[in-house]
């Protein structure tokens, strides 16, 4: 299909650019018509059109995969800097009216995304009813730029220099397991002791896998530990030390209300890790009314809820 460009359209459509990085986001055109809530007929004649107002191609597209060409990728980072100006613009614009509007891409966890990040983004979506909110959760590390989002919600301390993170709330791991198994197996009085027991290992996005860092007195001690069971997800590890199936290292968000009842009890209590809960965000986006009310909402909330 040929596509004319007059010169009044030779300047890109946001539209156009918007579809353009949904297509390189979600690899495909069938998907990012998905989740455009548009057909891919749609999606490639938005392409088509982009392609022939920049005159260049974007795309090298196969049947099974895309992949950008030089200038796409060129064209991918002024898209996302020209898209990023525009949201900035209209967020300065709703500053006067103090109505935070337009679209917030929110990335998590999964345990913590779903059981505290979702929660607290419901009670936000109440209160801004302009706002739509899009939360999506991982188990692995994430280019938020690249990959569009606006703001991370990340817990740990290993934290991007390239972008501005702020600490929403402090919060620690700690070692923990059911009364029934430490009258079984024991309860450990020193680090050493822990290599005897069944440590059910998380591997946690980046963090090397069955290293377990624990601090006492400000001083950091790496332990590599042993155990039958381990999981790329902390709820299922949680699950599996209610079964009296070892020790854990949980958060003290997860874990908290099961010490109060008794049903998990807490070991070496001078030692633990960690894991203050920030908001991570991209510095084009630091004067972002949308942004700055999620942040400053989400640090009221999580610290009305800290243990």
């Amino acid at each position: 299909m040929s596509i004319e460009v007059t010169k009044r359209d030779q300047l890109p459509l946001p539209e156009d650019l918007r579809v353009f990085l949904t297509v390189i986001r979600k690899q495909g055109f069938a998907a990012a018509a998905e989740e455009l809530g548009q057909s891919p007929a749609y999606v490639s004649k938005r392409i088509q059109i982009l392609e022939a107002t920049l005159k260049t191609r974007l795309l090298h597209r196969t049947t099974r995969r895309i992949a950008l060409t030089e200038d796409g990728e060129r064209a991918q980072r002024w898209a996302l800097q020209i898209l990023g100006d525009l949201d900035d613009l209209i967020d300065d614009l709703s500053q006067s009216r103090k109505t935070p509007r337009g679209l917030l891409h929110i990335c998590s966890t999964f345990g913590f995304g779903r059981n505290h990040v979702a929660p607290a983004i419901s009670l936000l979506a109440q209160l801004y009813p302009e706002l739509e909110i899009r939360l999506e959760v991982f188990d692995r590390v994430i280019d938020i730029v690249g990959e569009g989002f606006d703001l991370e919600i990340r817990v740990g301390d290993d934290l991007p220099d390239q972008h501005i993170c702020k600490q929403l709330v402090s919060n620690k791991r700690i070692l923990c397991a059911t009364p029934e198994y430490l009258q079984r197996q024991g309860t450990p009085q020193t680090l050493d002791e822990l290599k005897s027991h069944n440590c059910l290992v998380l591997k946690e996005r980046s963090t090397p896998f069955g290293i377990w860092h624990l601090t006492r007195n400000e001083s950091t001690q790496a332990l590599k530990v042993n155990g039958s069971l381990s999981s790329n997800n902390g709820e299922i590890v949680l699950e599996w030390a209610l079964k009296d199936r070892g020790i854990v290292l949980r958060s003290m968000w997860d874990v908290k209300p099961l010490l109060d009842q008794g049903t998990l009890v807490q070991v070496l209590h001078e030692y633990s890790q960690s894991a203050n809960v920030w908001a991570v965000y991209p510095t084009r986006l630091s004067h972002s009314a949308k942004l700055r009310v999620c942040v400053e909402f989400m640090e009221e909330h999580f610290k009305a809820l800290s243990v």
